[in-house]
């Protein structure tokens, strides 16, 4: 892992005046850090005729989630977006951004050198200078899926005032897969395989003459970065956070169901929970259906819940 230096919040004066369905007036500004001789790139929204407010740092889910929450081409939801025009609605800023090697921020680095720590160290630098700017009252992290632990070894780095874990796991990623894998692949004898594999990397060990047929999750050059990433429990780090969390689960998120949010607040018992009834994992409502489900990912001009909302803006105002 290379070390990070260099850094800097750069404002690159694209100042935006927008307006949003609810006529209501906010502004969005291009910010960067730099990482060696790197950009990570995000989008400052802030309310409009306020001089300080509280903001929220909004972190990606996985893949290539941009910072606007789109995969393209099948994944265009918009929901970052639309969380931070509906923050701004209520007084509250916001920053999301493109992590390493998504949209924007582009690094020249190969898949073979990233590690999950990276997103780490980026999502600690973001929070870091979002302290040091006086016009930010508090800063809250709120993570979405894989953004969830992000957020929060990242709070457990720096001095971030309170975390929100949106649709965030509950176990280590290996115990994830192993959950997911048993409707993926319904061949026994290639599930239990994938099973093993997962246990020889979180012994971190690579992995020796590895299945082609399961290359897409286990090819030699994304196995650092796994077991870099198994080695983090959520329900074991949550419990060294001395600030105050927020955990939110859509009831019909079929990607990270409810088991996991239950998880972290056991782990937490005094994180508050708030379950948004018909919410899916892109935050928009869908029914449990897994068709209809998934053509919300699609639908950029479907609103995120606003109860979603409604939990972050009382959790930001009241902590």
């Amino acid at each position: 892992m290379y070390k990070l230096f260099l850094f800097a919040l750069v404002f690159l004066h694209l100042q935006v005046v927008a307006q949003n369905d609810s006529n209501k007036i906010y502004k969005t500004s291009s910010l960067s850090v730099k990482v060696d001789t790197n950009s990570i790139f995000g989008t400052l929204t802030i309310p409009d005729k306020v001089s300080k407010y509280p903001l929220v740092f909004i972190i990606a889910g996985s893949g290539h989630t941009d910072r606007d929450g789109n995969q393209t081409p099948n994944l265009i939801s918009n929901a970052y977006k639309q969380l931070a025009e509906k923050l701004a609605d209520n007084g509250i800023a916001s920053l999301r951004y493109d992590k390493r090697g998504v949209g924007e921020s582009i690094f020249m680095m190969g898949e073979q050198a990233l590690r999950f720590d990276h997103f780490i160290d980026d999502a600690s630098l973001w929070i870091n200078e979002l302290k040091k700017d006086k016009q930010f009252t508090k800063v809250v992290v709120a993570g979405h899926s894989e953004g969830s632990l992000i957020g929060l070894m990242a709070c457990l780095k720096t001095k971030a005032d309170a975390y929100i874990s949106i649709a965030g796991a509950g176990y280590a990623i290996d115990e994830i897969l192993k959950k997911q894998l048993v409707a993926a692949i319904p061949d026994t004898s290639y599930y239990n395989k994938s099973c093993r594999y997962l246990d020889t990397l979180k012994q971190g060990k690579t992995l020796t003459n590895s299945d082609p047929a399961l290359g897409s999750l286990f090819r030699p050059s994304i196995q650092p970065y796994m077991i870099n990433w198994i080695k983090y429990d959520p329900s074991i780090e949550i419990k060294k956070l001395n600030i105050p969390a927020l955990i939110i689960q859509g009831e019909n998120d079929i990607q990270v169901d409810i088991e996991n949010a239950n998880q972290l607040q056991k782990a937490k018992p005094n994180a508050q929970m708030q379950v948004i009834k018909g919410m899916n994992h892109v935050l928009k409502f869908a029914e449990k259906n897994r068709e209809k489900n998934l053509a919300a990912y699609g639908n950029p001009e479907l609103q995120i819940v606003p109860e979603c909302v409604d939990a972050i803006v009382e959790f930001v105002k009241s902590n």
